[in-house]
């Protein structure tokens, strides 16, 4: 079994995205390999434009929440979800997505950040991955 962590993130929702980014990046730090498995609702985050987009999981408040958890975040210097991934990539995390969620989902590939994604796969490539890691995790 490699010092590997692999995440399932099936949630778009912001707070979800941010704690899928920061455990990548926190395994990624303390030199271990990371991968996301991006499928239903959170591979809507992938798409061109989308990694801001989602919702608040709970007190949404009809985007009140989620404004207020932004300048909290802000006001805390926490990154931006569009910098979590700048360094996940950086620090060589991979980012897979699911094509049956694609094809469920009505996404063509052009309609994703192609720059983000390392392999567009099904479940066989999530269980590879999870297969040889130390750490799963389905946010």
């Amino acid at each position: 079994m490699a010092d590997r962590v692999t995440i399932i993130l099936h949630s778009g929702d912001m707070d979800k995205v941010y704690s899928a980014l920061i455990i990548g990046n926190g395994a990624l730090a303390m030199g271990m390999e990371a991968s996301i498995y991006f499928t239903f609702w959170g591979l809507q985050r992938l798409q061109k434009g989308g990694l801001e987009k989602g919702p608040l999981s709970k007190m949404h408040f009809l985007g009140l929440g989620k404004w207020m958890i932004k300048q909290r975040m802000k006001k805390a210097n926490v990154a931006s979800l569009e910098k979590l991934m700048a360094d996940f990539k950086e620090l060589g995390g991979r980012v897979i997505a699911c094509e049956m969620t694609m094809e469920i989902m009505g996404l063509r590939r052009e309609d994703l950040r192609e720059d983000w994604i390392d392999e567009y796969g099904a479940v066989g490539t999530y269980i590879r991955e999870a297969r040889e890691s130390a750490i799963t995790l389905f946010i």
